[in-house]
């Protein structure tokens, strides 16, 4: 493909798929209750613990679910303390987290904004290996067993939360495991599309899907798949244009919500 070896494409391939279609789910939840600025907060969280991994010389994938973690476990608690909205707490960790991953990046031993970093920033179409591809597939699978195990709860959370709470389900449980999935799978993407550019990979898929559909249930079928469409046509198209991965998915996933927007069966039926 494009002249690389297909054990070099492959494992980036994949990992571009996995990570669009754990996304996509996870966006459904993230555009429904309205917290977008849950993309950015737990992007730019990763991003500050991959760039103190880069500083400390440590795997920044661990360092990056480290810091989302702490971000998703001080979030909810914080918000309920401060008797605020959760995107107005969102919105101070939100430059704190970005000021704090630049000044780790110009500490790292290669001096700044290196092709390292540069990668942590817009991702890198050829940085997987089958190693970090396994990680997305495990966290793919734990996503699913999640949801399934837990779906009364959480599709509940989804459709009223008031409602959810008058049927006896402990709400806020529930919310706090979404923060979670949120940081988790934020994290393991962040290597594919970079830290500025994943919460368009989790954002557009699912207000794509919302364009398609009514029922929540299909929503949640239908957003992982255009995420995973988005990642695959973004992998093509950087490998084509030679643009950093990232950006093109970003594009590609645009191009899908702005044609689901078009040609949706809702707009046909508001007509």
């Amino acid at each position: 493909m494009f002249g690389l070896p297909w054990h070099i494409v492959l494992p980036s391939l994949l990992g571009a798929i996995l990570a669009g279609l754990i996304c996509g789910a996870i966006g459904t939840f993230v555009v429904r209750m309205k917290l977008s600025a849950l993309g950015f907060a737990m992007s730019h969280a990763a991003f500050a613990g991959a760039a103190l991994g880069m500083m400390l010389s440590i795997e920044p994938l661990w360092l990056a679910i480290a810091f989302s973690l702490i971000i998703a476990l001080l979030l909810g608690p914080l918000a309920d303390a401060s008797r605020m909205n959760t995107d107005a707490v969102l919105g101070a960790l939100f430059p704190v987290a970005m000021a704090l991953g630049f000044v780790f990046l110009t500490r790292a031993p290669s001096g700044g904004i290196g092709s390292g970093a540069l990668s942590l920033l817009w991702g890198s179409v050829l940085g997987m290996t089958m190693g970090q591809v396994g990680l997305l597939a495990i966290v793919a699978v734990l996503v699913g067993i999640a949801f399934l195990a837990f779906g009364r709860g959480f599709f509940a959370l989804l459709l009223d939360r008031r409602l959810a709470i008058a049927s006896g389900i402990n709400a806020r449980v529930y919310y706090y495991g979404i923060l979670v999935l949120v940081a988790i799978v934020v994290s393991v993407s962040l290597r594919i599309t970079g830290g500025l550019l994943i919460y368009a990979l989790m954002i557009l898929p699912a207000t794509g899907a919302f364009q398609w559909a009514y029922d929540i249930k299909k929503i949640f079928l239908i957003a992982p798949a255009i995420g995973a469409l988005s990642a695959a046509l973004g992998f093509l198209f950087s490998l084509s244009a030679d643009l950093p991965i990232g950006s093109a998915i970003a594009l590609s996933a645009a191009g899908l919500f702005l044609a689901s927007t078009a040609i949706s069966p809702k707009r046909r039926r508001e007509r």
